[in-house]
């Protein structure tokens, strides 16, 4: 037990807490509850009523039984990617410290909800295996895959959920259950996909496949190739087998040390291309695509998989960033064409990052005991990234949803989780069809019949909006 308030007392509720609890617990006004509290997009304000970095299970289902007697709402973190703001009355927990990990040679792994995917790629490597990662290793792995999980493998594996074996989870009751497809599997059904409103999940085990390498990269191209890049490469999907998973990005990166410097202060546009079936047939698969226009940056070729996250290059240190995502269900020359003055090389784009995402294969088909994830049959996803601070924070938003409008023609309505993280009822509602928002809610009232898990209240909104 740790506590990091010197103005703390023994009658304090949270001290009750403290009691409770192996991990530290954290209060505002001290540096270490500003860090704890702290997601990696700096520009959501994060001010919960406490943070506990549990370190065990245990942890987890007392501080949730605490916020039921004491009528505190829940949060989770661990890295902080997808966080929320309105954490007001909100007991947050730090997940970082339960990083058990064992990868199984005979193809899967167990890891804690404070593991990120770069430490099972590493570790699951020796043995020739893979875990279906997404394009950012350092993101943390429930987070993923709560949220579905469609990754830089997924046309030729499908929905990283898919994969998952069995969850240990704390409902909002206070009680952990173990959930797979024949125990508690309404529970199993809906932590994956769900985005955490079932519970506060303490691990997870998923399978491993074997694919200790890749043909794959990223190719970068001069902003004036863009309009021959985007139209070559909407031609080249529709040609694409599943062995072959693809994004395009149009980037215009800062001049500034962490940026290559082919890349640096200006505007570039990059696919990027993995290829899980045999080097040569990749190689001319991608073809195409490297003979569009001159390089100046990147390559195409053999990797082993632990390099998988050079295909993306996300960034990995926090950054004020606001996120428009949407689901297409076609990218064509007409798109091209609405996309093109608005972020083309003679537009005025404060997007630091403009993307399309193949979908298809894999990720369109519904397996046995497919999880809480709606609109996986899409085709496409799109997404904008802009710097949300200084001045130019309520003009990059602007933006976003004037390129988001433009895209309206071709556009389902919906997005998915892990790409659109909201706490707003109305973002939550364009995730979920009706019949799984449905299920959603009332599985969470019957494991949480106080509402203490605070990702699911958006949810519950939603609903009612639709209704």
């Amino acid at each position: 037990m740790t506590l990091t308030d010197s103005d703390l007392t023994e009658s304090s509720p949270l001290a009750q807490l403290a009691d409770r609890v192996a991990g530290p617990v954290h209060l505002p006004g001290t540096e270490e509850y500003l860090v704890a509290a702290m997601p990696w997009n700096v520009a959501v304000a994060s001010f919960p009523a406490a943070v506990l970095e549990a370190e065990t299970a245990d942890d987890v289902v007392a501080a949730i039984r605490f916020a039921n007697e004491h009528g505190l709402e829940v949060g989770v973190r661990a890295t902080g990617h997808g966080a929320f703001e309105a954490l007001e009355n909100v007991l947050l927990l730090r997940t970082n410290r339960l990083d058990e990990l064992t990868v199984h040679p005979e193809g899967w792994a167990r890891v804690g909800a404070g593991v990120k995917w770069a430490q099972v790629i590493e570790a699951a490597a020796p043995y020739g295996l893979a875990p279906l990662a997404g394009s950012a290793p350092d993101v943390g792995v429930v987070g993923y895959l709560t949220g579905g999980g469609i990754g830089p493998l997924a046309r030729t594996y499908g929905v990283s959920a898919d994969y998952v074996r069995a969850i240990e989870v704390v409902t909002g009751d206070g009680e952990l259950h173990r959930a797979t497809a024949t125990d508690n599997p309404a529970l199993f059904w809906a932590l994956r996909g769900g985005k955490g409103a079932l519970g506060i999940i303490t691990a997870i085990e998923f399978d491993l496949v074997r694919q200790p390498t890749i043909y794959g990269g990223a190719l970068f191209f001069d902003g004036a190739d863009t309009a021959a890049v985007m139209r070559t490469w909407a031609e080249w999907c529709l040609t694409l087998p599943e062995q072959a998973t693809t994004s395009i990005a149009i980037l215009r990166l800062p001049d500034a040390p962490f940026v290559p410097p082919p890349l640096a202060g200006r505007m570039s546009v990059t696919v990027r291309f993995v290829w899980t079936g045999d080097p040569a047939e990749g190689e001319q698969v991608f073809a195409p695509m490297a003979a569009v226009a001159a390089p100046i940056f990147g390559q195409v070729g053999v990797m082993p998989y632990t390099m998988i996250g050079l295909v993306h290059a996300d960034p990995v240190d926090p950054m004020p960033v606001h996120e428009h995502a949407a689901l297409l269900r076609e990218f064509g020359p007409d798109t091209v064409d609405a996309l093109l003055p608005l972020v083309g090389p003679a537009a005025d784009c404060p997007q630091v990052i403009v993307e399309v995402r193949q979908l298809g294969g894999a990720v369109a088909r519904f397996p046995e005991n497919a999880g809480a994830l709606s609109y996986r049959d899409s085709a496409y996803t799109f997404l904008t990234i802009g710097i949300k601070a200084g001045p130019g924070a309520e003009a990059t938003v602007a933006n976003a949803e004037q390129i988001g409008g433009a895209l309206a023609p071709w556009s389902t309505g919906h997005a998915m989780p892990n790409w659109a993280p909201s706490g707003k009822p109305e973002d939550v509602a364009r995730t979920y069809d009706r019949e799984t928002l449905t299920r959603l809610v009332t599985l969470s009232a019957t494991y949480d019949p106080k509402s203490v898990i605070r990702a699911a209240r958006p949810m519950r909104e939603a609903l009612a909006l639709s209704s």
